[in-house]
């Protein structure tokens, strides 16, 4: 019986596939419609790959203005202290001897010369020179230093009176030449043989007060002979006028009587003669004052103390003065430095000071000396310090107010020159305060002065206080009213964000 079935579709065998009609082409096309499934999925993969990169590198508005949101804020604490809070001023300063001098001398050339000229120089820079000692010598005259502490600002010659001459007896009868019995400050004929003295000790002739040779003294001398033989003259002439023995007028050559007319003019010829020769004894007496050795303005040089030092020579032997031929410098070493107008009005005479050498970390306490009321100008200062110190670091040429600190122990000569730093205590707490950082201190708008306390629980308190005492960083407060602040508590000083909160 002719029936249809269904039967499984019939595998063809390669060899049939061959001989089949169409059937290769049909196998070729399946496989290429295989590739192209593979690759779209392969491309659709990379695709959903690039679009999950670009999200996390694309961002909306919206999510980058919620991103560069500043963090919440955090706020600075630190600690309330009790302790002893001192003001200070901090600068630097430059060691020096307490009085420096240039040795300028002025002094006249030898004979024929147009301008003095150095003709020996037994000193060199760094040499230490005691009193009495050749410093150089100018055209053939010396210029030595002595002790005293007034600058030489004139000759001193005999007859001379001043505190300058009392300053060169002393430093006479230092070096062991004594003054006689000339008064403290009068330039008489003890002094005169002491500077003599002192001037052949160091191998030459004073200059004479009066260049003359010793005329005015021999002038005065002769004036004083013939006011001598004037007198005699006048002495014999009224004894030959006088009375006779026997009570009547002496007769003249042709017997007649002269009467006692010619005795009177004798006695007033006498008296004449004499006044003449007191004249002439004066005369002589004051020549003989003006006369002697002077010390040249241009010949000393007065330091204060001993031993003195060299600190620079800058002429040579056969060079013509015309500036300083050296430095010389003694005293006790001090420091000196330059105050801001700022800083003026906190340093004064006697404060306390801490000396500190760098290079050696040396401390030395001191006080101020001085501070100058004058302005001293000069190239502007910095004003600050390599770290960072208010004021500290100044340039070589400076501006400010001239501030002198006295050490309390000598500090050691090999510090001169060099630059040091200066702390200056200008006040400190009476005893412990409760102190606080600057920054913790606000002004309200009502213009009171507060600080705000932190309690454990991150709760904020403002306690109203009164600032004292400022020094390094830190300031005293004093609570007021109900306010309490104990030591140890934590006060606000400032707020912190986070890096790139843009705070």
């Amino acid at each position: 019986m002719d029936h249809h079935t269904r039967s499984e579709p019939e595998q063809l065998q390669p060899e049939q596939l061959q001989s089949a009609p169409g059937t290769e082409q049909t196998a070729r096309a399946r496989m290429t419609r295989r590739r192209w499934v593979a690759a779209v999925s392969v491309g659709s993969t990379l695709l959903a790959a690039a679009g999950f990169a670009a999200s996390q590198v694309i961002k909306s508005p919206a999510q980058a203005a919620a991103d560069t949101k500043p963090p919440a804020a955090d706020v600075l604490t630190a600690p309330v202290e009790r302790r002893v809070l001192k003001e200070t001023v901090v600068l630097r300063g430059t060691v020096a001897a307490g009085q420096s001098v240039t040795v300028a001398p002025v002094a006249s050339g030898g004979e024929g010369a147009a301008e003095p000229v150095v003709t020996k120089l037994p000193v060199n820079a760094g040499d230490t020179i005691r009193a009495g000692q050749l410093l150089l010598e100018v055209s053939g005259r010396p210029v030595f230093v002595l002790k005293g502490e007034l600058p030489v600002y004139r000759d001193l010659k005999p007859g001379a009176k001043g505190d300058d001459v009392a300053q060169l007896q002393n430093a006479l009868r230092n070096l062991g030449h004594g003054t006689g019995n000339d008064p403290s400050g009068t330039f008489r004929a003890g002094t005169k043989s002491a500077l003599q003295a002192f001037y052949a000790g160091l191998g030459y002739d004073p200059r004479p007060a009066v260049d003359d040779d010793g005329e005015a003294v021999k002038a005065a001398e002769q004036g004083v002979r013939s006011a001598e033989r004037a007198l005699e003259q006048a002495q014999s002439a009224a004894d030959a006028a006088a009375p006779s023995p026997s009570g009547t007028p002496a007769d003249g050559e042709d017997g007649t009587d002269t009467g006692g007319g010619g005795d009177s003019e004798a006695r007033r010829a006498v008296e004449w003669a004499q006044e003449d020769l007191q004249t002439a004894r004066q005369n002589l007496t004051d020549a003989q004052a003006a006369a002697g050795p002077m010390l040249p303005a241009g010949e000393v040089v007065f330091l204060p103390g001993f031993p003195a030092r060299v600190d620079s020579v800058s002429g040579a032997v056969g060079a013509r003065v015309t500036a300083g031929v050296m430095t010389v410098s003694a005293g006790r070493l001090v420091v000196r430095g330059y105050l801001q107008e700022r800083q003026k009005g906190l340093v004064r005479a006697g404060q306390r000071v801490e000396i500190l050498a760098e290079r050696s970390g040396t401390t030395v306490p001191g006080k101020v000396r001085s501070v100058s009321e004058t302005l001293d100008e000069g190239q502007e200062q910095d004003g600050t310090s390599e770290d960072g110190s208010d004021g500290e670091r100044a340039p070589a040429a400076t501006q400010g107010y001239p501030v002198v600190v006295e050490p309390d122990k000598p500090l050691d000569r090999a510090l001169a020159g060099q630059e040091v730093r200066l702390t200056v205590e200008a006040g400190s707490t009476d005893g412990k305060a409760l102190v606080v950082p600057v920054t913790a201190v606000s002004v309200g708008s009502d213009g009171k002065s507060a600080v705000t306390v932190v309690a454990a629980d991150g709760t904020q308190r403002r306690v109203q206080v009164r600032a004292g005492t400022q020094g390094d960083g830190y300031v005293a407060v004093v609570p007021l009213g109900t306010g309490r602040l104990a030591p140890g508590a934590l006060v606000v000083t400032g707020i912190r964000q986070a890096p790139g909160g843009g705070a």
